[in-house]
């Protein structure tokens, strides 16, 4: 903790000096970046899928040998040394397989890894592009990340370019799904709002969002309620026609009974 600190003291010492100098500096925060890109959520959900997965083989089998050490304690009495050493054997392999496994799923340069690259390296180099693309335009010096290790104690917000970058990503690929030249020609048009106004504009979809689900969830209890009011008639029909049927059947029971008796 105290070398993080000395890093950091020692990083604003440096960017005073540099600022000072005339140079532009900015910072971005990497953390709120990636969680505001959908294709990082989308490969971080899938990654976690696959982990779960190995996870769930890792417990399964640990289970499995923990039962099979359970069963040979109880069965000692009963058997051989020669058996006993057999199974034993037997378990301490599969300890060891279940063992190697783990490695080769979440050990260095294991499948984690691998995958982990495979996903998010993609996402990340276009968080990158994009960083180097604003930095030339807006010459920059030095762009530093808020959310690395080497924590800064204290970023003023004019210096911060994360929604510039948010907003360099999802107009490019706003870009790449578009092909009708109405769409083309909206996105130009939204590429010349300032930050704030991309801000304002998300909030406006945010609510119309918000609306929309609320009025959607709505119809979809009075849809509910409707089918249970259907339902419930249903049934006291139903109810109701079984009981009509038993009567019906009681009086014909009865006027059977009355002619064998006659």
């Amino acid at each position: 903790m105290r070398t993080k600190i000395l890093i950091s003291i020692a990083l604003l010492i440096s960017l005073v000096s540099t600022a000072q100098k005339g140079a532009r500096v900015g910072y971005i925060d990497m953390d709120y970046i990636l969680e505001n890109v959908p294709e990082y959520a989308e490969a971080s959900s899938e990654l976690d899928k696959r982990v779960e997965k190995w996870r769930q083989e890792v417990e399964l089998k640990l289970s499995e040998i923990d039962n099979e050490k359970k069963a040979l304690a109880n069965e000692k009495v009963l058997l051989t040394k020669e058996l006993i050493e057999e199974r034993e054997e037997d378990i301490y392999y599969k300890e060891k397989e279940i063992l190697d496994y783990q490695h080769n799923r979440f050990g260095p340069g294991g499948d984690l890894i691998r995958y982990k690259q495979t996903l998010i390296q993609p996402v990340q180099d276009q968080v990158f592009n994009a960083i180097q693309e604003i930095a030339k335009l807006k010459k920059f010096d030095f762009v530093f990340d808020k959310s690395s290790d080497e924590a800064m104690l204290f970023t003023a917000d004019r210096y911060d370019i994360s929604d510039l970058v948010l907003r360099n990503i999802t107009r490019a690929s706003k870009r790449k799904q578009v092909s009708s030249k109405a769409e083309k020609s909206r996105i130009e048009r939204e590429e010349k709002n300032t930050v704030a106004q991309d801000k304002e504009l998300q909030e406006r979809q945010k609510a119309l969002d918000e609306k929309k689900a609320a009025r959607e969830a709505l119809i979809e209890k009075k849809k509910n309620e409707r089918e249970s009011l259907r339902q419930k008639k249903i049934a006291e029909y139903e109810a109701r026609r079984k009981e009509l049927l038993e009567i019906r059947k009681r009086k014909k029971d009865s006027l059977e009974a009355l002619k064998k008796n006659k």
